[in-house]
C-alpha cells in the first residue's frame, strides 16, 4: 500500500485536532506553491483562517506525512449544503515532494472519498500556467476548460459500492495505525 511514495511517506485523513499541522504546512509552502494553491498572494493570517475551517462539515483533508510532519494535502469541500452532489478539491505539496507521485495518490484518495459521499461532480481549479495540476487532472481523465486565466478540471466519480466503502475503511484504519506508530516512535527517539 503506497510503496511508491517518497521518503516513506503515508497518506491519511487529517483529524479534527490537526488544523495547526495543516496551517503550518500551508505556511511552509514556497512563494510559487502558495500562489498556485490559493490562485493569488495571501497572507499568513488568511492561510491560518482557511486552515481553521479544514475540519468543518463537508470538508475532508487527506494529508501526505513524512516522519509525522504534514508535507502535502488534498482538500475536498462540498459546494453548497451537505446534501449537495458537487465538490471541489485543492492541492498543496511542499516543493521537495512535488513531481514524485504525491499528487496522484492524494487525488486517488480524494476521488474515493468523494465517491463514497455521493459526490457526482468534482471540480479542480488552477491557474492557466499550472501545468502540473493540469497534467494531474488529465491523468484522471478530467475534462479541462479555460476560464479567464484559470483552468477548471471536472471529474464525475462513479457511484459508491461496497468495495469502494471497504477500500476507504481500510485506508482509514491503516492511517490510524500508522499515525499511532509514528507518535509512539517519536516518544522513544533520542533527543
Amino acid at each position: 500500500m503506497q510503496e511508491h511514495l517518497p521518503d516513506g511517506g503515508i497518506i491519511r485523513k487529517l483529524w479534527s485536532g490537526e488544523t495547526d499541522a495543516y496551517r503550518d504546512h500551508l505556511q511552509r509552502l514556497d512563494r510559487d506553491s502558495r500562489y498556485r494553491r490559493f490562485s493569488g498572494t495571501v497572507s499568513d493570517e488568511v492561510v491560518a483562517r482557511h486552515a481553521a475551517t479544514a475540519t468543518g462539515l463537508g470538508v475532508v483533508v487527506h494529508g501526505f506525512f513524512v516522519d509525522g510532519l504534514l508535507r502535502g494535502a488534498a482538500e475536498l469541500r462540498l459546494e453548497g449544503s451537505v446534501f449537495t452532489h458537487e465538490g471541489e478539491v485543492a492541492f498543496s505539496i511542499e516543493q521537495p515532494w512535488q513531481s514524485h507521485g504525491v499528487g496522484t495518490e492524494l487525488l486517488e484518495r480524494t476521488l474515493l472519498t468523494a465517491r463514497n459521499r455521493g459526490i457526482t461532480h468534482l471540480k479542480m481549479q488552477c491557474l492557466a500556467n499550472n501545468e502540473r495540476m493540469q497534467q494531474l487532472a488529465r491523468k484522471f481523465e478530467a475534462g479541462l476548460s479555460f476560464d479567464f486565466g484559470s483552468v477548471v478540471g471536472e471529474v464525475d466519480p462513479p457511484p459508491s459500492s461496497m468495495l469502494s466503502l471497504m477500500r476507504e475503511a481500510i485506508n482509514d484504519n491503516y492511517g490510524v495505525a500508522s499515525a499511532m506508530l509514528e507518535a509512539q516512535s517519536r516518544l522513544f527517539r533520542p533527543l
